[in-house]
C-alpha cells in the first residue's frame, strides 16, 4: 500500500476513532518501526527542496477533535501515555502523571503537558501536505494510529516547534533512536519528502539503535 493510499485510509478512520479506555495507558505511542524497517522507509523517501509556507495556518490542521464522548484527542492522548490516569465527566484528566520521552522529566499537572506532532504541522506542509484537503491535515493533525502524537514537557516541545531534526533533537539522546524512527515512519505513511539535511539527521539518529 502507497503512502498516499494509507493517507485515504486514515481520513476515513478518522471519524471512527474509538477512545482507549480504562487500563491501556502506553508510554509510546503505537507503529514505531524497528530500525531497519525505518532505514528502508528512510531510503524510500523522496528527497526535495522543502516546499513554500505561503498559505500555512495551523487552522488548516483542524485539532484537537472529538475522538469519543467528550474525550478529544489531546484527552485520548493524555490518557494513553500517562500513569495512573484519573478523569472527570469531562474526560479532562483529574490525576496521573506523565513521563516525558524528549527529556525524561515526569510531571503530575496536564498544564505541564503537551502533545507534540512528531512531524510538525508546519514541517508536513512544506513536504507536501500543502496538496492536501483539509480532511486529510485534519487526520494527520489527530493521528491515533501511527507514532505521530506524544505526551512531552511543554517547555521542549515549544522549544521544539516546527523544527525537523537537522534542527532539533530531544535532549534526552538515548531517545534519538527511538524519535528517529518514529519521525521517518510518520514521513513514510504520509508521502510526505525528506530535504538533504533532514535525511541525513534521521540516518545519523538511526545509526544509534
Amino acid at each position: 500500500m502507497s503512502g498516499k493510499t494509507l493517507v485515504a485510509s486514515l481520513v476515513l478512520a478518522a471519524g471512527t476513532m474509538v477512545g482507549l479506555g480504562s487500563g491501556t495507558a502506553s508510554a509510546t505511542p503505537p507503529g514505531i518501526p524497528d530500525a531497519a524497517t525505518a532505514a528502508s522507509e528512510l531510503a524510500s523517501l523522496t528527497v526535495a527542496p522543502d516546499g513554500s509556507m505561503d498559505g500555512y495556518d495551523r487552522e488548516q490542521f483542524p485539532h484537537w477533535h472529538t475522538v469519543e464522548g467528550a474525550c478529544n484527542t489531546r484527552e485520548t492522548v493524555l490518557q494513553r501515555d500517562g500513569d495512573g490516569v484519573e478523569v472527570g465527566s469531562d474526560c479532562a484528566a483529574t490525576s496521573g502523571s506523565w513521563t516525558s520521552p524528549y527529556d525524561g522529566e515526569t510531571w503530575t499537572a496536564t498544564g505541564d503537558v503537551d502533545i507534540d506532532h512528531m512531524v510538525p504541522l508546519a514541517a508536513a506542509w512544506r513536504t507536501g501536505a500543502a496538496d492536501w484537503t483539509t480532511a486529510q491535515r485534519e487526520a494527520f493533525a489527530n493521528d491515533l494510529d501511527s507514532p505521530q502524537l506524544w505526551a512531552v514537557t511543554d517547555n521542549v516541545n515549544q522549544s521544539k516547534s516546527d523544527q525537523t531534526p537537522d534542527q532539533w533533537k530531544p535532549p534526552l539522546q538515548s531517545h534519538w533512536c527511538e524519535y528517529s524512527r518514529a519521525y521517518t515512519h510518520v514521513k513514510y505513511v504520509y508521502d510526505l519528502t525528506v530535504n538533504d539535511a533532514e535525511q541525513g539527521a534521521l540516518e545519523d539518529m538511526l545509526a544509534t539503535c
